[in-house]
């Protein structure tokens, strides 16, 4: 009975860890994901305080190589910090280092039993939670599957019912004929659902999910639900992804012939689907995204653009980089006449990410350990016996889909994508089980380490949480009764997001030259057009002409809208003198020059 209480917590723990973060559509301002990530991680560490056993002495050591691409990002934030990245940027990533870290180790964690008379009655439960998957597998994949079922659901509703989205239960798409799903992201939207399709596959060939058995014509059916969820994101990862699970079928000769012939059909399934919501779209006048996605002129939505301006970067400081976390701060403020319009805060490719903001060396070292990481996985993977093999590899596949989206976005930037990717990547690298395997009970007695660890990660995020509402009353007052200039003294003592409260004393201070010390913080989260004009007016107003007039140059190679007022001054060439945004500086400034003094 004992068992069954901690396997149900375990079941309810997984779903308010991977579930549930998915789900939640309510947001508020200043961002529209951080609630979704502290219930990842809150969730997470209430899941990881369930385990009934601490990982094995050889825990650490299996996940080496991944720990180490962590622990060196660590030091490089650390260093970044020192350098001039505000504090806050830099605990928030430290923070979710550790927590990737730690669900890292939490996924080495088994508890083996040699017989039946160690089970005891309730050896069916058990045999879930027990062996080489480890206690964490079915409360994951359940999970998993639950995750991209439900967001299935909601994306046909966006598609076809929108009028039955409230924005709060169910948020609305901004983006006629496609789903977003309630993280209102559909390039999110697509890898969630396709986490939770690889998930069905072990799940099928287990043939069972929270104990009960599982059909495989109802497996059908959700796969189908899923891959039509799918088209209706329109995302291009999405359709490319499809490769990626018909490779799978065609290469693991463990899985069933059904399941193998299953996975191999998903991109003609994929394209069938495409082509019924096209003929449907054309037969009943609506809009489907995917089609007009592929009407547009610049598929790759301005990335080319941005790789193009990172190599640039890369090239101008090879072997440094521009520091962690300061991509769009030095991107922004390099010359870049061709730069995309749009604002940039993440290059949209972890390599040149890393490359750009590490250095070659650091980067080519990280993508060692990354590469040399996934050939081991492979290995482990292939070795598992049966049916934890096939959990194992589907683990596998779960990582390189991350890894797929990685190229072309930045997932691993929010908790409720990296947790579920750090543990697929730990169990992809589970040992095989040996053949003397050692008799732990049920709840042995080393299991306050994973406990403590899954207290401080829960705790960690409800911290963070009252934290962020420090900042929220600054941008959504409500009843408050204190004063805007009162909110954003108390948010500046913000641990993670004073970054939030500098911006908007940055951007409502008049003159802003009497809040100049905000700018140090404030533009090394995101420069956009209302912060760099207030920041260049500030320059201008604290007796820095050049920092002023260079980065008003910066300003007006974005071709922001927003900011033709402030260039419209220009347009009168008999005003003397010159505002300092229609002139040239002397000496142009280098992005290095707009970095805070060191004390």
């Amino acid at each position: 009975m004992q068992t069954t209480r901690l396997t149900l917590h375990m079941q309810f723990t997984a779903l308010l860890a991977l579930t549930a973060p998915s789900l939640l559509a309510v947001n508020v301002s200043p961002s529209t994901t951080l609630l979704n990530q502290l219930l990842a991680v809150g969730g997470w560490g209430a899941l990881i305080a369930c385990l009934p056993v601490r990982p094995g002495r050889g825990a650490w050591s299996a996940v080496t190589m991944p720990l180490t691409v962590l622990a060196v990002l660590v030091v490089e934030a650390l260093w970044s910090w020192h350098s001039g990245l505000p504090s806050s940027l830099a605990l928030s990533a430290i923070a979710m280092m550790v927590c990737a870290g730690t669900v890292l180790w939490a996924a080495q964690a088994s508890v083996r039993q040699d017989g039946p008379e160690a089970r005891g009655a309730n050896s069916d439960v058990d045999a879930e939670a027990d062996g080489a998957g480890g206690p964490l597998l079915q409360p994951v994949l359940a999970a998993l599957l639950m995750a991209g079922v439900l967001s299935s659901v909601i994306a046909l509703l966006q598609v076809f019912a929108p009028q039955w989205t409230d924005g709060e239960w169910i948020a609305r798409s901004g983006l006629p004929g496609r789903a977003v799903g309630n993280l209102r992201q559909p390039n999110h939207l697509s890898t969630l659902i396709l986490f939770g399709l690889i998930a069905l596959v072990p799940l099928v060939e287990a043939g069972r999910v929270w104990g009960l058995r599982l059909h495989r014509g109802l497996a059908l059916a959700l796969g189908l639900l899923m891959i039509e969820a799918v088209v209706l994101t329109a995302s291009r990862t999405g359709m490319v992804a499809t490769l990626l699970l018909a490779g799978w079928g065609l290469l693991d000769k463990g899985l069933s012939r059904r399941t193998r012939i299953a996975l191999v059909a998903v991109p003609v399934v994929y394209g069938l689907c495409w082509l019924g919501m096209a003929g449907w779209a054309r037969e009943s006048s609506h809009v489907f995204g995917g089609e007009a996605r592929l009407a547009e002129k610049d598929l790759s939505s301005s990335r080319g653009a941005i790789w193009k301006n990172t190599v640039s970067l890369i090239a101008a400081q090879p072997w440094t980089g521009v520091g962690w976390g300061e991509f769009n701060f030095a991107w922004t403020l390099t010359a870049f006449p061709d730069r995309p319009v749009a604002f940039f805060d993440h290059t949209h490719n972890l390599l040149l990410q890393f490359a750009v903001e590490l250095g070659l060396p650091v980067a080519a070292l990280l993508s060692t350990l990354l590469v040399a990481t996934l050939v081991l996985a492979l290995r482990r993977s292939r070795a598992q016996p049966a049916e934890a093999g096939v959990a194992a590899r589907a683990a596998l596949v779960m990582v390189l889909l991350a890894g797929l989206h990685s190229l072309l976005e930045y997932p691993l930037w929010y908790a409720y994508f990296l947790l579920p990717t750090a543990w697929a990547l730990g169990h992809a690298l589970r040992r095989p089980p040996v053949l003397r395997q050692e008799v732990l009970s049920v709840t042995p007695p080393s299991a306050w380490a994973p406990r403590l660890a899954g207290a401080l990660m829960t705790a960690g995020a409800l911290f963070a949480l009252q934290d962020y509402y420090r900042v929220v009353l600054i941008y959504q007052p409500g009843d408050a009764t204190t004063s805007l200039a009162e909110r954003i003294r108390d948010g500046q003592h913000s641990v993670f997001f004073s970054y939030q409260a500098d911006y908007a004393l940055a951007t409502t201070t008049e003159p802003p030259a009497q809040a100049l010390g905000a700018f140090e913080t404030a533009t090394h989260a995101l420069l956009d057009t209302r912060l760099m004009m207030a920041w260049a007016r500030a320059l201008d107003g604290s007796g820095h002409p050049d920092e002023a007039r260079t980065l008003a140059q910066r300003l007006r190679e974005f071709r922001n809208p927003a900011a033709d007022d402030f260039f419209a001054v220009c347009e009168d060439e008999t005003q003397i003198p010159r505002p300092f945004q229609c002139e040239a500086p002397a000496h142009v400034v280098p992005w290095r020059g707009f970095m805070p003094a060191k004390d």
